[in-house]
């Protein structure tokens, strides 16, 4: 029997942290950001993460949903 680290990281979270993060923002919006998005029937949704990351999901014409990302990265 095998048990799994809940809190165990990536390679990439604990050699690139700020991009894994990124990466994490960008899966969470395509994913459950547009299950939510889908399952409610919206035209608009505005979302951010309080650390500067920042999404815009919107229905186009044709019935698809257009992403737009905004990212802040502190150095």
């Amino acid at each position: 029997m095998t048990e799994q680290n809940p809190h165990a990281k990536t390679w990439e979270e604990t050699v690139e942290p700020e991009q894994a993060r990124r990466k994490n923002w960008a899966g969470f919006v395509e994913n459950e950001a547009v299950t939510f998005f889908e399952k409610f029937d919206l035209e608009k949704l505005t979302l951010e993460d309080g650390l500067g990351n920042k999404a815009k999901l919107q229905r186009t014409k044709n019935n698809g949903i257009k992403i737009e990302y905004t990212s802040s990265v502190v150095l």
